[in-house]
């Protein structure tokens, strides 16, 4: 070998070395998904700020509400992304004007008002809008429930592709799909992209166990919700505090290929620059599986 070949085999075998040390550290801080608040959850300031201090207590974005101004929030999205913010999704209201009640005018309401969140979301640059999708209570039966609310949702599904924006329909305390294979056959029956879950983790703690409906829910799932909650108090806590087992949520929501990328939303009480970092912290723990 003459000394140009071996000069040049040397700075092969130096690049392919730098080359994987610097492939292995770029795995070693490789983000493994990406932690929000919802806005209400920072202190009453201005935009830029709350968006700021959001950044600066380690949160990737920020979860919205549905508005009018479109201009205006298209703004924020700007405001946002400067800070280092992504507004990543947005919170229908299904309360108000259920998908499932039987007064067609009622139905209409929430449907007009998905296609606002579905508006406004994609103003904000979000993908994806949390929705209730109906109640049952002593005036609306079960089976109405559901096949009202698919109905509905239906009827909107061509406003969500348009607008690049998913359906994501969130488990809560309102006495509907109160069972995780349930929920991921009402999903499933869509048979569109375009409709998902928005799962709340502490939600399900009162009646089952949230891994459990991991598990079962699977690729179904869109986004996260975090919460945790006391069963012996009956009380929701801070994330650590309550019974949700962490490591084995972490683990299952991996086991079914929870996006590398995907959110996890704060939904916990407000508060201070201090609580917010501390708050970002357990969130830390919660990916490390602890």
């Amino acid at each position: 070998m003459n000394r140009r070949s071996f000069l040049h085999t040397g700075l092969t075998a130096a690049a392919a070395v730098a080359l994987a040390g610097r492939s292995v550290a770029q795995e070693a801080n490789k983000k493994v998904w990406r932690k929000a608040v919802c806005l209400g959850m920072l202190p009453d300031m201005e935009f830029r700020q709350r968006m700021e201090l959001a950044r600066k207590c380690g949160f990737d974005g920020v979860e919205m509400y549905p508005t009018g101004d479109l201009a205006a929030a298209a703004e924020q999205r700007k405001i946002a992304e400067g800070a280092g913010i992504a507004l990543h999704s947005v919170m229908a209201d299904g309360w108000s004007n259920p998908l499932s009640s039987a007064d067609p005018e009622v139905r209409k309401r929430g449907q007009d008002g998905l296609r606002g969140a579905l508006r406004s979301a994609k103003a904000y640059g979000a993908d994806a809008v949390l929705m209730v999708p109906g109640i049952v209570n002593a005036d609306t039966r079960y089976v109405d429930a559901y096949d009202r609310t698919q109905a509905a949702i239906r009827e909107v599904i061509p406003e969500a592709e348009e607008n690049g924006v998913v359906v994501a329909i969130e488990d809560v305390w309102n006495n509907f799909l109160l069972s995780p294979r349930e929920f991921a056959i009402y999903i499933s029956e869509f048979e569109s992209p375009w409709v998902a879950a928005y799962f709340d983790v502490g939600n399900i703690v009162k009646f089952g166990w949230s891994e459990d409906w991991v598990l079962t829910l699977g690729k179904h799932i869109r986004r996260i919700h975090l919460k945790d909650y006391k069963r012996n108090t009956g009380q929701f806590v801070n994330l650590r505090d309550g019974d949700v087992n962490w490591p084995k949520v972490t683990a299952a929501l991996k086991e079914v290929g929870y996006p590398e990328d995907g959110w996890f939303t704060c939904e916990l009480g407000g508060g201070d620059e201090a609580y917010l970092t501390d708050v970002a912290a357990r969130v830390d723990a919660i990916f490390r599986g602890e």
